[in-house]
């Protein structure tokens, strides 16, 4: 029961964490000023990736939680696979963007660890 509430906890911090990366997209990109039309589209493109994959890493583990329990070596492997991806993505995260000066970015690493850690401990508990 608690492993569950962790991965519907994580689950939905993550999903809010990526759509509050994809609704800024437009000023985002706007703060890099007079920039190569390519290089616009290109910024735009990985911002919204991002957004996109923290939302489906949310929606996966919520769906499997939901479908299939907490405790079945397939529900594990997703909650696993998506925290390690997180630990990436918070690595990646914490080498670069988080070297601004910019807040959100600089917490981002933060909470992709804090749900990867919610993913591995609501797979255990």
């Amino acid at each position: 029961m608690i492993g569950e509430v962790l991965l519907y906890i994580g689950s939905i911090v993550i999903v809010v964490w990526g759509i509050g990366h994809i609704v800024p997209t437009k000023s985002v990109v706007k703060g890099f000023g007079e920039i190569p039309e390519n290089n616009r589209r290109i910024i735009t493109m990985e911002w919204i990736a991002e957004g996109l994959t923290l939302c489906f890493l949310g929606v996966i583990v919520l769906v499997v939680a939901l479908l299939g329990g907490s405790q079945n070596p397939v529900s594990t492997a997703v909650y696993w696979l998506s925290g390690a991806m997180l630990l990436v993505m918070a690595s990646l995260t914490a080498s670069t963007g988080a070297r601004t000066k910019i807040v959100p970015i600089k917490v981002c690493p933060i909470i992709k660890t804090i749900v990867a850690i919610l993913f591995f401990l609501g797979s255990i508990l």
